[in-house]
Parts: structure tokens; C-alpha cells; sequence
């Protein structure tokens, strides 16, 4: 049911990142990277409408061990069926494309793994900005001009580029830069006054936003450890907390992102679900009275 202004979204897409699952080891030796991953999928499965597409902008597996990513495949596939989403794969720093080939789609390939989704019209396009041996980012020639004649065709829905090194500045982590994607304006020029609505990045370790040839660039935190974008007296800090994912809900002519945080909080204040179906037997002017007037019996406890 609407309550407001607007209808609701076309699509949801679910967007997370940098979960760095290991074979048989804590990160660092403290973080349960299985633990957190399971985690998001968890309120992920809470949600309603459920997403259509999981994106995961890249480093799904810390070293890239075959196992790593068949306990991903084992933890994700089966809940994101469960919500019926499609599940959108990116490479990260931390991926290799041969094992990232091999292990996720089965076959034997160490080229760059740039794919295109068709999320009922959403065109969601999956492109590697790794560089092998390396941390930084880049997109070669050939990878330009093949987003280039993606682009050229217009999806029903417009599209959202996913890639794991997001081509914004990096004001709160300086040191970062040194490893961002590089020669961001000959990316600029491919996506500028195309369809492309939003681009997802991860790499960071906390979430971040900014624009980029006109378009909306949301990052997502990790859902292993964060980078922590305020530390005392630390160059750089590693944290376990404030891990979160991203959720987009696209509308005809926006999209609205938001951060979900995957640690659950205590609760101060609230109503159970089963308000909902009392709040939709309101009519339109009741429901307004009710919740917004600071008069309401809504707000006599407070």
C-alpha cells in the first residue's frame, strides 16, 4: 500500500560488498568473515519487497582459495533463491580471475570478467577493474569500448554499472587513493549521457557517495571488517564493527539508496508488525492525523 507521495520502486536491488571469505582461517585472526556475510543475508531476507539482484562489488574471497568460493556459493545461492534474486558477481583486488572464472561459472578463462544482467528490464553490468599482481584499479581499451556498445543500446530501465574500485575521491582515507582506479576520466567519457543511473562500488570498507560524470556513485562497506574514516592517532584502522550493506530502490526517474547496518541494536522505541494491517484500514486522512499530528495517541508516552 502506498502511504505517500510515491509509488513503489520498480526494482530493489541489494548491494553488498567485500565479504573476504576465507577457506579455514578468521581474518586477521579475529574476524569470522562467514559469520558477517550471513549476517546481511539475514536482513536481507527480512526485507518486503524482497530484492531482485544481489550485487557484491567484488573481493568475495580474501585469497582467492577455491574453497573460499564454494562456501560462498554455498552460503548465497541458497538465500538468494529464497528471495528469488539474482545474484551479480564482480571481481575485486583480492579475486583472481582464473579461480574467480572457475569457480564461480565454471570455466577455465583468465580475461576479464565483465558481464551484462537483465534484471526484469534493469540492466545491471558487472565489469573488472582489477589489475593482476595489483591493488589499484584500472579498465583497459578493449574493456572501454566493450561498455561503449553496451551503452550504445538503452535498457528498458537504465543501467547500473557495478565494479569494485569506485571512481570517486577518497577525502576520509587518504592512503586509499594510492589505490583507486585510475585514469577515471576515460571512464567518464564512455558513461557520460548514457542510461547508466548509478554506479556501485566497493574496496573502501565503509560506505561513501559522490557523483561521477553525472551519475550517482553509492559505495558499500564490507560486511568483514571496516575501515574506520574517523581513527585516533591511527594512519589507517582496521575495525570489527559498523559493518553494513546497501539497499537501492529504483523508481521511475531516481533511485534512492540506503545503508542497512548488519548488526542488529537494541531497541527503544517501535510497534509490531502486525500494525501495519491496522494503519492500511485507515483512510489516507486518518493515517495522516494519526501520525502526524503531535497530538496523537501515538505520541502520548513520549
Amino acid at each position: 500500500m502506498q502511504f505517500g507521495q510515491y509509488p513503489s520502486p520498480g526494482h530493489v536491488v541489494a548491494h553488498l560488498s567485500d565479504p573476504h571469505l576465507l577457506a579455514d582461517a578468521l581474518q586477521y585472526g579475529v574476524i569470522d568473515t562467514e559469520a558477517g556475510l550471513e549476517l546481511a543475508l539475514a536482513r536481507l531476507a527480512r526485507l518486503d519487497p524482497a530484492p531482485q539482484a544481489l550485487v557484491f562489488t567484488g573481493d568475495l574471497a580474501d585469497k582467492a582459495e577455491p574453497k573460499a568460493y564454494a562456501r560462498l556459493r554455498e552460503i548465497v545461492e541458497p538465500a538468494a533463491a529464497a528471495m528469488g534474486a539474482e545474484v551479480v558477481w564482480v571481481m575485486g583486488n583480492h579475486d583472481e580471475r582464473a579461480t574467480y572464472a572457475r569457480e564461480l561459472f565454471g570455466e577455465d578463462s583468465e580475461l576479464t570478467q565483465d558481464r551484462v544482467y537483465d534484471v526484469d528490464g534493469l540492466r545491471i553490468v558487472s565489469i573488472d577493474s582489477t589489475v593482476p599482481g595489483y591493488h589499484h584499479g584500472e579498465l583497459s581499451d578493449e574493456q572501454l569500448a566493450w561498455l561503449g556498445d553496451v551503452l550504445a543500446t538503452p535498457a528498458p530501465h537504465g543501467t547500473v554499472l557495478a565494479m569494485h574500485h569506485p571512481p570517486i575521491p577518497v577525502p576520509m582515507m587518504p592512503v586509499a587513493a594510492i589505490i583507486e582506479l585510475l585514469d577515471q576520466h576515460r571512464l567518464a567519457d564512455v558513461v557520460a549521457g548514457s542510461d547508466v543511473r548509478a554506479i556501485l562500488g566497493g574496496h573502501f570498507h565503509f560506505s561513501s557517495h559522490s557523483m561521477f560524470a553525472g551519475i550517482p556513485v553509492s559505495v558499500a562497506s564490507a560486511t568483514c571488517y571496516t575501515g574506520d574514516p574517523a581513527p585516533l592517532d591511527r594512519f589507517v584502522s582496521g575495525v570489527d564493527g559498523h559493518q553494513a550493506i546497501s539497499m537501492l530502490h529504483v523508481y521511475d526517474d531516481r533511485i534512492v539508496h540506503t545503508i542497512v547496518p548488519v548488526e542488529d541494536a537494541p531497541e527503544v522505541s517501535g510497534y509490531p508488525s502486525d500494525v501495519r494491517a491496522q494503519f492500511e484500514a485507515l483512510s489516507p486522512e486518518e493515517r495522516h492525523e494519526l501520525v502526524s499530528s503531535k497530538t496523537s495517541p501515538l505520541y502520548a508516552g513520549e
